[in-house]
């Protein structure tokens, strides 16, 4: 069967390189079905579309020859070779702007980056701001807005958090200018996770001394947390960050930021309720005679190991 389709897929082939040429009474060409992608033959099916995209370009046809590139990426997909679907993608979002159809051409980038996220990060990150900007462009800011905020997690996940700084913070900006002031309290909170993981105390709140400005930011439960979590930090209270970071406010954020929230320590911490133990099993011993005698010091079952 499959070969009965290749055949057939050469034989229209042949054909369209008659259908293809025009004259005086026939301006465009004819392009005919190819069935190589039915009979999974894709460096050929591939090839087909770079012939067709060529023929549309020779036409000045240019969004028909995006297509037919976009195609001729898919087919290097099928085949799992991800760096040059990609290439062709981008080709053709390059052809789509040329053509005059932006919101085109960043929905190809945002399902370019979609494919190459399980393989590449930084790609993927890359195809994402790209999309931003292309929506941004356009004024079409919740788009745009959607497109930096896939970046700004992936960002945090291969830890380029001073690239992540940067990208939350045109997220909130973003978000402040369509006046979506939720996202914006949100977008605060994952700041001063990643401000606290780059060591930066003053960074993180400078973050939510500026989002005051932002309305109901100061009566809302993100402020109440980022205050006692800064609080916590700056006195080095492990304590009182863990129960904030371990808290639903945070621990219910998306699976990124909620990884570092968990994963926050606090330099030269100390847990109050270690140290009031291990002076009260310290007293028991004095009291003891000095034998080392007394009740060891219970363990507490809601703070194991540190912050996590």
């Amino acid at each position: 069967m499959a070969a009965q389709k290749i055949n057939e897929a050469h034989e229209h082939m042949a054909k369209a390189d008659k259908c293809l040429k025009t004259s005086f009474t026939k301006w465009k060409p004819d392009f005919d079905t190819v069935c190589f992608k039915n009979a999974k033959q894709f460096d050929q099916a591939k090839d087909a579309y770079l012939k067709e995209a060529e023929y549309h370009t020779e036409n000045k046809t240019l969004f028909h020859a995006a297509k037919a590139i976009e195609q001729a990426g898919m087919m290097m997909k099928e085949q799992k070779k991800m760096p040059e679907a990609i290439q062709y993608i981008e080709k053709a979002c390059m052809m789509y702007m040329e053509n005059g159809t932006p919101d085109t051409a960043a929905m190809a980038l945002d399902r370019a980056g979609k494919l190459i996220e399980p393989i590449n990060l930084d790609k993927a990150v890359d195809l994402y701001q790209k999309a931003a900007g292309v929506f941004e462009n356009e004024d079409r800011l919740r788009q745009a807005v959607e497109m930096l905020g896939k970046a700004s997690r992936l960002l945090v996940r291969v830890r380029r958090l001073d690239d992540a700084a940067v990208a939350l913070q045109k997220e909130k900006n973003m978000y402040k200018e369509i006046e979506n002031y939720p996202m914006c309290f949100k977008k605060t909170t994952a700041q001063v996770l990643v401000h606290l993981h780059r060591n930066d105390y003053v960074a993180a709140d400078k973050c939510v001394r500026e989002s005051y400005s932002l309305p109901g930011y100061s009566v809302s439960e993100d402020s109440v947390a980022m205050e006692t979590l800064l609080q916590g930090y700056d006195e080095q209270d492990e304590d009182q960050v863990y129960r904030i970071c371990n808290s639903p406010l945070l621990k219910y954020m998306d699976n990124d930021y909620a990884k570092l929230a968990i994963s926050l320590r606090v330099p030269g911490g100390v847990s109050k309720k270690k140290a009031a133990a291990a002076a009260a099993a310290a007293a028991a011993g004095g009291g003891g005679g000095g034998g080392g005698g007394g009740a060891p010091a219970e363990e507490d079952d809601d703070y194991e190991g540190g912050l996590c």
